[in-house]
């Protein structure tokens, strides 16, 4: 089973065909932070309201680390536990789709913030920042969870790489990421930082299928072990993204906190809890909050990269792909 200890080699027969259709979707994606201008956000920056450069600088402090903590979950958890030769193909793809988005971030502070000064306290957020403080000690509770565990021999154990698992799809790459580009697109509706955006669509597409594909580890071991699934595990699950939504509502209460028009953290609020229950829905646990999504901006992001979060066939992410696109999905 996908969750045995052990490292299986053997690519034929595949056992898994579904998870190299991911890894090869992936490399479809393939982007470079070249292709990203942000010099031409700068005549923007010096235009924002204090407001609005207080948001951005607290934004680019969580992106500053956010990428890095997913990509050593990733190393020291994810890998050595998904006994699957088709899935670590991919787990090896997102490790450098991590490492691009890192460099895009570093890219970004090089250019938003060229006082060497400010970038170090923006790299020490994690330490000096309580809203972004708080994000990142939910982040390394949920890395050590499993860090000891060396082998999943036991029901329990497989329990806990699970619950792993869900949080960084669901509650960090699913929730902390997607806040975070609720702001960018925010701004980009505002008609500011267009070099931001574009960056921000990339990684958004990656984004997307780091979550798909998590949760179709998920949904593997959930048809191999459904025993695992019981209901204590799914209250586990709520009361983590319901954390997650606590921690991500702190960080908009600071970002927002002098005042941006057009955004307020009641909205913000209402926006994560409409993205905690999309997860809960995929993870088959009935939502939440039954909130809907307030920001239209987000409704009206580009519906060709955004169809579908979790598509079988993530057609639309590779360049030049032709075919029929919708414009009823829920964002």
């Amino acid at each position: 089973m996908l969750l045995d200890p052990g490292m299986d080699l053997t690519l034929r027969p595949m056992k898994y065909p579904h998870f190299f259709d991911r890894f090869k979707d992936a490399i479809k994606n393939t982007w470079t932070v070249d292709e990203v201008d942000l010099h031409a956000d700068l005549a923007d920056l010096a235009r924002l309201t204090p407001a609005e450069q207080h948001l951005v600088s607290r934004l680019v402090a969580f992106f500053a680390t956010g990428d890095t903590i997913v990509a050593n979950n990733l190393v020291l958890n994810l890998y050595q536990h998904v006994n699957s030769p088709e899935g670590r193909l991919y787990l090896s793809r997102q490790l450098f789709e991590e490492a691009v988005h890192v460099q895009f971030y570093l890219n970004l502070l090089d250019t938003y913030v060229p006082d060497s000064d400010e970038r170090a306290a923006a790299f020490a957020a994690v330490d000096n920042i309580p809203s972004i403080a708080r994000k990142a000690e939910f982040c390394f509770t949920w890395i050590d969870s499993v860090f000891d565990l060396r082998r999943l021999e036991t029901k329990a154990d497989r329990r806990a790489f699970l619950l792993n698992v869900i949080c960084f799809a669901a509650c960090i790459e699913g929730l902390f990421f997607y806040g975070a580009f609720a702001y960018v697109y925010f701004l980009r509706s505002r008609g500011v930082l267009q070099g931001l955006a574009s960056g921000t669509n990339w990684v958004f597409r990656d984004e997307s299928m780091h979550m798909a594909f998590a949760f179709d580890v998920v949904d593997q071991v959930r048809a191999e072990e459904p025993d695992l699934f019981d209901a204590e595990m799914e209250r586990q699950v709520r009361d983590m993204l319901a954390e997650a939504v606590e921690c991500e509502v702190q960080f908009a209460e600071d970002l927002l906190e002098q005042g941006v028009s057009g955004l307020s953290p009641g909205d913000m609020r209402e926006y994560l809890q409409h993205v905690a229950d999309r997860r809960l829905q995929v993870l088959g646990i009935e939502p939440m909050y039954g909130s809907r999504n307030p920001f239209a901006f987000m409704e009206l992001q580009d519906v060709q990269e955004l169809s579908n979060f979790f598509e079988r066939r993530v057609s639309a992410y590779q360049v030049g792909v032709t075919g029929s696109v919708t414009f009823d999905d829920d964002f």
